[in-house]
């Protein structure tokens, strides 16, 4: 396959800088494409945020594959570049992450609270689990872990489902494949191209690992209520959607429905995507699901939708409204300007600071494109949307600058503040190409407050919502790191304060209940929230008519003591 093009020439007008190979992030990724078409190959490419040495700041780990149907020596292990103060320098050996397999994507928590951060990634089969040895190594843990799913997996992510204060994992398996059961597919003009799921129409099941607490998990899946599902899983975020204060589960499914595993607070779950409305599009088609993220867009108290799809379809918004939730797509101005490309992956971020959550999104095509371009046919250009006061998101990406609308093939899209200045940075693994380091020079045209919410067991409370309040706004953030395609995003959360001077409050719900109050902080710089140290009180309120409902089979409970 045909390299990315060179760095594209930045102006003094631009938003967004590569400065990878300034700042030494000088990164290739290798899908190891032989010519033989192998499925895998055109899905590949993962990468993710992690700060692995606790130094305060955001190292980078690429996610490569490896030549079909078995590695050669030329084929790149996974890498790990280290941030010194905004400089990067590659990790030898990835300090002991140099996984082997046939990489698609990546996910990060600190399963064990040891206070730093592990590894698992997501491979053709089987996948791997790096413990953090807190000396700059990794140890590979998978067998005695028991995670190694033999599956084909992209994504996935950790969470804490159950409420006992470790993180579980959610594998979101992709299609039963092999490269003995691999066979040609064509396109256009009877030409060879990548196949798509539904040639193998295999859906593949998907895992839940339980975290048993001393170093092991075990396959809770069919236990948990979802031995039954198959679905082709592109994209997986956690949250509560329903707002019952439980971790819930939304996966994109590449051809198939989607699922939202609804929590039902003992260990299982029940699929409720269709009923809840967000299983297919407002015209009651399944869609090509790739990445995907949750956030509160609009500030309303609830978490709302949007994943990406194939050229030729919309990529899709789900706002919750009255209980479950609604296609907004194209109300929202997000149809047209997203038909004609084929996302990967994307993310809500306020790129300049204003208090409303934007849309990145990494686009690249996964069959044989037709427009001629020296980054190869698989490249197409990326897009930023802004999202105005009167809640419509415009296409501007053309102010947004050179290095978003060259063509590049993106895949992983992970999202983080790489250099601590309060605005998020963007990092681009380009399937065949260079990984773009996307520097953001407008955040700091408004005021902002970054947040490190961590639990009373020392890790990021994954699924609490920070709610930062000002005299003029409450803005509310899900803390989450997977999210987005093959990824992992920093954990941190840069709120945009707009031309607000101070900080009244910041209001932390943490998951599986409880609700503290920080009071007034300082803008422009990271404070770090611990549970248990705020003042104890109640959640914002939504507006009237916005409250929560709970899911169709939700079976109310008391919250767990953890």
């Amino acid at each position: 396959m045909a390299l990315a093009a060179a760095i594209p020439i930045a102006s003094a007008e631009d938003w967004f800088v590569d400065v990878a190979e300034q700042r030494g992030l000088r990164a290739r990724h290798y899908s190891g494409a032989s010519g033989d078409w192998y499925y895998p190959e055109i899905m590949c490419g993962g990468g993710a945020w992690l700060d692995y040495d606790n130094d305060g700041d955001l190292d980078f780990y690429l996610v490569q594959a490896h030549r079909l149907p078995k590695r050669t020596e030329e084929c790149p292990a996974n890498q790990l570049f280290c941030n010194d103060r905004g400089r990067f320098t590659e990790v030898p050996r990835a300090g002991g992450a140099n996984d082997l397999g046939y990489g698609n994507g990546v996910a990060c928590g600190d399963y064990d609270n040891d206070g730093y951060v592990d590894i698992y990634v997501n491979n053709v089969g089987p996948n791997a689990l790096y413990h953090n040895n807190g000396d700059g190594t990794f140890t590979d843990v998978t067998a005695k872990a028991g995670v190694g799913d033999p599956r084909w997996c992209v994504s996935s992510g950790f969470l804490d489902y159950d409420g006992d204060g470790d993180l579980d994992i959610y594998v979101a398996n992709y299609v039963q494949w092999s490269v003995e059961t691999d066979h040609p597919c064509y396109g256009q003009g009877g030409r060879r191209d990548y196949c798509g799921p539904a040639s193998y129409n295999l859906p593949e099941r998907h895992t839940l690992y339980r975290n048993n607490g001393d170093g092991t998990f075990t396959d809770v899946t069919v236990q948990a209520g979802m031995g039954q599902a198959r679905g082709n899983g592109l994209g997986v975020v956690a949250g509560d959607f329903n707002g019952d204060d439980l971790p819930d589960i939304y996966v994109t499914n590449d051809g198939s429905e989607n699922f939202l595993w609804v929590n039902q607070g003992d260990g299982t779950f029940i699929e409720d995507a269709l009923m809840m409305g967000c299983a297919v599009n407002e015209l009651g088609k399944t869609e090509a699901g790739m990445g995907v993220d949750a956030a509160d867009y609009d500030d309303d108290g609830d978490l709302d939708l949007f994943m990406t799809h194939l050229s030729g379809e919309t990529n899709t918004f789900y706002e919750f409204r009255d209980g479950m939730f609604e296609d907004m797509t194209t109300r929202l101005g997000l149809a047209g300007p997203s038909t004609p490309y084929t996302g990967m992956g994307l993310g809500f971020i306020d790129y300049d600071n204003n208090g409303l959550l934007d849309i990145f999104i990494g686009n690249g095509r996964v069959t044989y494109g037709t427009v001629a371009n020296p980054a190869g046919p698989f490249a197409e250009p990326n897009q930023l949307y802004r999202l105005s006061p009167d809640r419509k998101y415009a296409d501007v990406s053309e102010q947004a600058g050179s290095v978003v609308t060259a063509w590049d093939p993106a895949h992983a899209v992970a999202f983080g503040d790489y250099d601590n200045d309060g605005d998020t940075d963007i990092a681009i693994v380009n399937m065949d190409g260079p990984v773009r380091l996307l520097e953001n020079r407008i955040g700091d045209d408004n005021a902002w407050i970054g947040i490190s919410a961590k639990g009373k067991y020392g890790r990021y409370a994954l699924g609490a919502v920070v709610t930062v309040v000002t005299d003029g706004a409450k803005r509310n953030r899900l803390v989450h790191r997977a999210y987005s395609y093959a990824a992992s995003n920093d954990p941190r959360l840069q709120v945009g304060l707009g031309n607000a001077s101070a900080v009244k409050d910041v209001i932390v719900k943490w998951p599986w209940g409880g609700v503290e109050h920080f009071g007034p902080q300082k803008a422009g710089r990271y404070v770090q929230l611990v549970e248990g140290r705020g003042r104890p009180g109640t959640a914002v309120a939504a507006p009237a008519g916005e409250a929560p409902t709970a899911s169709r089979g939700h079976r109310p409970r008391e919250y767990r003591d953890r």
